[in-house]
């Protein structure tokens, strides 16, 4: 088994959660992404949050959400992504830059619109009444 490691930052609004589409991509996907050599995790993170986003993140604030796996999206059979989830404050304005196409706030309802990692967090939030 293939396993994808990748980091992602969870933001909750109004019991919404911030999602992301990059171009080319239908899917709504976590902001984050995967750690180079060398990085802690918060590193990895608050380096594909500024990238993708246009903020900082403040490592004081950040806290471990927890780990989730499921298949990869758009990978073959067998791949796996383990997705290690933080929450946290931020300095600045959320912006889409990069690869991002489009940033979106979800509600549960919308679960289907994302990957199957993002579903499993989905229901962990919902049941722990995070969004709604």
């Amino acid at each position: 088994m293939k396993l994808i490691d990748k980091h992602a930052w969870i933001e909750i609004q109004d019991g919404k959660i911030l999602s992301t589409r990059s171009k080319g991509r239908t899917k709504y996907y976590f902001p984050g992404g995967k750690r180079e050599a060398g990085e802690s995790d918060f590193e990895a993170l608050s380096r594909e949050i500024n990238e993708e986003l246009s903020i900082s993140l403040i490592e004081d604030s950040t806290r471990f959400l927890g780990i989730f796996q499921a298949q990869a999206d758009s990978h073959p059979d067998g791949v796996q992504v383990k997705m290690t989830c933080y929450t946290g404050a931020y300095t600045g304005t959320i912006a889409a830059a990069s690869e991002i196409e489009e940033i979106v706030w979800l509600k549960y309802q919308d679960k289907h619109l994302t990957s199957p990692v993002d579903h499993i967090i989905f229901d962990w939030l919902k049941e722990r009444e995070l969004i709604r």
